[in-house]
């Protein structure tokens, strides 16, 4: 009797798992879908792969949840389209109470070769729109945001088109290496912590 009350109060006196919000940016439709803007969406999808995870539609976008190294992961693909990426963000951070030192977003950036990954705890939106409005809408932009390079290969005028458009055939490879590459780099921001995780990047690309 005694074991059986130690083991009820000692399920019931646990601590809630840490959680984190893990966000790509991207727009939803098919029209979108392969294309260099909407890489954060299958950074996320390589995630939830892994760890046989599953999206399903909710509020302000798609969400995918599983357990990692004794931490709840809630997975995000906003259904606001970019330029109101913010929305989505802030409505599921209240939602789960999500404090901002575990909210990690993945993004474009074509101001990083394809290929190259960048770990960061703040920084402009350069240029962004996605991560224009998350600034925006949480008050500031100190928060932990993964870029992955897609590359700058445009003409004058052409970069609207660029980022819209999807990959060519001989990107193929590389593009998948790098969101395997951001996918290792998200999942050990919640298992060791940014400042772990960017000692081990430092390492590995000295």
């Amino acid at each position: 009797m005694i074991k059986w009350i130690q083991n009820i109060f000692f399920k019931e006196t646990q601590p809630d798992e840490m959680k984190f919000l893990i966000v790509g940016l991207g727009n939803i439709g098919a029209e979108y879908e392969n294309t260099r803007h909407n890489i954060g969406f299958d950074v996320v999808d390589e995630i939830a792969s892994r760890n046989q995870a599953t999206f399903k539609i909710d509020t302000h976008g798609s969400i995918a949840e599983f357990s990692f190294k004794g931490k709840k992961v809630v997975l995000l693909k906003p259904s606001t389209y970019m330029n109101l990426s913010g929305k989505a963000v802030q409505y599921w951070m209240t939602k789960l109470k999500i404090d901002k030192e575990n909210l990690l977003v993945i993004v474009d950036d074509l101001h990083l070769d394809l290929g190259a990954t960048r770990l960061r705890d703040k920084g402009s939106d350069g240029g962004h729109n996605g991560l224009k409005d998350i600034g925006s809408v949480l008050g500031n932009h100190q928060y932990y945001r993964l870029r992955v390079g897609i590359g700058k290969d445009f003409h004058p005028g052409q970069q609207v088109r660029f980022v819209l458009g999807k990959w060519l055939p001989k990107e193929k490879d590389e593009v998948v290496s790098v969101i395997s590459k951001a996918a290792d780099i998200a999942l050990d921001f919640v298992a060791i912590g940014f400042k772990f995780t960017i000692q081990k990047l430092s390492k590995t690309n000295p």
